[in-house]
């Protein structure tokens, strides 16, 4: 098994299968790497300051450039190109601006930023320091790299050393740059390639971002560990993903978050289940999105645990129930973030309840050490945070069955206090999931009106072809064996679109900050301004909300903003 991405990649330096299909273009690998080597050579030419555009150099700096870029070709060839030439890529978020995306590139130490027309304008009136930013599109970049060489002699690059720095997502802070290291890529892209059969002759499907781990563990690195077909997507789209699925002929994918969601909210077409895709393969989609997504097109849906980190690995297999997150490897446990012992099983009443939530809930830890986790970098305080008696914390609320699988039930911060009894959000939106009419779900706390606690508050989106009617749901919620009483949300919103980060997981943070009546859109970070959702609908239109009973179980329309509780 190659131990860097750069041997992984030389691998397919004589092969003219197709590496990047990309709208009406086609690269073969040859040409691709090619082109990346030459890249790699006109990045050498800036870091040692001859391009006019850069007069200081790198000195004796870290080797770091970054990328704001969405899924093109540059940046496919930006990420080959780091590997060949031996500097670490950074992958900016092309969602993050201003202030949030100038922190981002100084925390980093970026020397080079690669961009594009598209995207250069977020650069415009921050302060970057001395780095020297180049516009892929340019033809002053076009001819560097036309008159480029490829490095004679690269900097040696090791298994440990890192390939690139990714940013995590951001849903509960600040994004921190992680260290992500050469070996670890190779290594889930050999894993990934040899469980699921890829070959040369597969088309893999890029569309999550290629500045987050999911897409560079989940789809970059397979694809390059078999010499397959890399289709891209610029930025994913559910309802272009059935004409892309038939387009290129693709046969795997990769996803983050919802997009399973958001894919089976369009409509179906009779031949869905012909298509070629054999498999996706991601993390954190819902458990009734699963079974339906593999059903529908045809294909094998495995979803496992990942987080940017890589400390704690968790697999589903066949033995696996459908709600839990799978078997953990050895050393993975729950922990009580207080006492700091391990929790024990979860207890389950005859309707499936968790009987004993406040005993069996805590932190989802690696209790052996970091496992491939090599710490933030320039963020001594947030690794040692993560690192605490030798141990790696998540920040993920889990519990465990009696035969050990591993079930999430949030982030810390959604274990909430209810009228005195402890709640953990992730667990009632798998039950409000279950109602068919159910698209996306999220639970989460408002302090309640009292002033002690909190009280629970579900933005819910409808599927396309479905409404919610108050009366029903609260049938709904009362047919729910497992649902405890005190879980029964106080308000409810009937939303567009949820506000979400670039690799759809739901800001929560900017729920609880709108507070409730909230009926527009969101100033968050993510693409979940008013306009088309990512499955084509219209989230122009204003929310509507219901409040329940403080001491009943009826909901009625609210008129709209009202002085009620936030947490701005």
């Amino acid at each position: 098994m190659a131990d860097t991405v750069r041997a992984q990649l030389l691998r397919h330096a004589e092969s003219d299968v197709p590496a990047i299909r990309y709208e009406d273009t086609s690269i073969t690998w040859r040409d691709y790497l090619a082109g990346a080597a030459k890249r790699a050579g006109a990045i050498e030419e800036v870091l040692r300051g001859v391009w006019t555009h850069n007069t200081h150099g790198i000195g004796s700096g870290p080797r770091h450039v970054a990328t704001l870029l969405e899924n093109t070709p540059e940046m496919l060839y930006a990420l080959a190109a780091g590997a060949l030439g031996g500097y670490v890529t950074v992958g900016l978020n092309a969602t993050r601006r201003g202030e949030s995306l100038a922190r981002d590139i100084r925390r980093s130490d970026c020397q080079v930023i690669l961009t594009d027309s598209e995207l250069k304008h977020l650069l415009d009136g921050l302060d970057l320091g001395q780095t020297t930013v180049i516009d892929t599109d340019s033809t002053e970049w076009a001819a560097l790299v036309e008159a480029a060489q490829a490095p004679a002699d690269p900097p040696e690059v090791t298994a440990q050393d890192p390939f690139m720095l990714i940013f995590t997502s951001g849903t509960s802070g600040d994004p921190k740059a992680v260290q992500v290291g050469n070996f670890t890529v190779t290594m889930s892209g050999e894993n990934l390639a040899d469980r699921f059969d890829l070959t040369p002759d597969d088309v893999t499907y890029l569309s999550m971002p290629l500045f987050h781990s999911n897409a560079i563990m989940g789809g970059f690195s397979p694809a390059i560990a078999a010499g397959a077909t890399m289709a891209l997507a610029r930025r994913f789209s559910a309802t272009r993903f059935g004409e892309d699925l038939r387009r290129y002929g693709v046969t795997y994918m990769n996803y983050v978050g919802k997009p399973l969601a958001y894919i089976l909210d369009t409509p179906p077409r009779p031949d869905d289940a012909d298509t070629t895709l054999r498999v996706a393969f991601g993390n954190e989609a819902a458990p009734k999105d699963i079974p339906a997504f593999a059903e529908r097109f045809g294909c094998t849906v495995v979803d496992a645990y990942g987080s940017t980190e890589l400390a704690i690995i968790v697999v589903r297999t066949e033995h696996s129930p459908l709600t839990s997150i799978g078997e953990p490897f050895p050393g993975v446990a729950v922990y009580d973030p207080v006492t700091g012992v391990e929790c024990p099983r979860a207890i389950f009443d005859d309707d499936g309840a968790v009987t004993n939530l406040d005993e069996c809930v805590g932190e989802l830890v690696n209790s052996e050490g970091a496992g491939f986790f090599a710490g933030y970098y320039n963020d001594e305080q947030a690794t040692s945070d993560r690192m605490r008696d030798g141990m790696y914390w998540s920040g993920d609320l889990a519990y465990r069955d009696a035969d050990g699988h591993i079930y999430l039930a949030g982030r810390t911060g959604d274990w909430l206090r209810v009228d005195g009894e402890n709640l953990a959000t992730g667990i009632v939106e798998e039950i409000i999931l279950r109602h068919p009419a159910t698209s996306r779900v999220a639970v989460y706390g408002l302090p309640d009106p009292r002033g002690v606690g909190d009280q629970l508050a579900a933005a819910i989106v409808p599927r396309h072809d479905s409404t919610l009617d108050p009366e029903e749901f609260r049938e709904f919620l009362a047919a729910q064996p497992d649902l405890s009483p005190k879980a029964w949300p106080r308000w409810v919103r009937i939303a567009r679109d949820l506000p979400t980060t670039a690799t759809n997981k739901v800001l929560k943070r900017e729920l609880i900050r709108q507070g409730v009546g909230h009926v527009g859109g969101s100033d968050a970070d993510g693409p979940d301004a008013a306009g088309p959702d990512a499955a084509g609908r219209d989230t122009a239109g204003p929310d509507t909300w219901w409040e329940r009973e403080e001491r009943g179980t009826a909901y009625s329309h609210l008129a709209g903003p009202v002085n009620a509780p936030s947490a701005s």
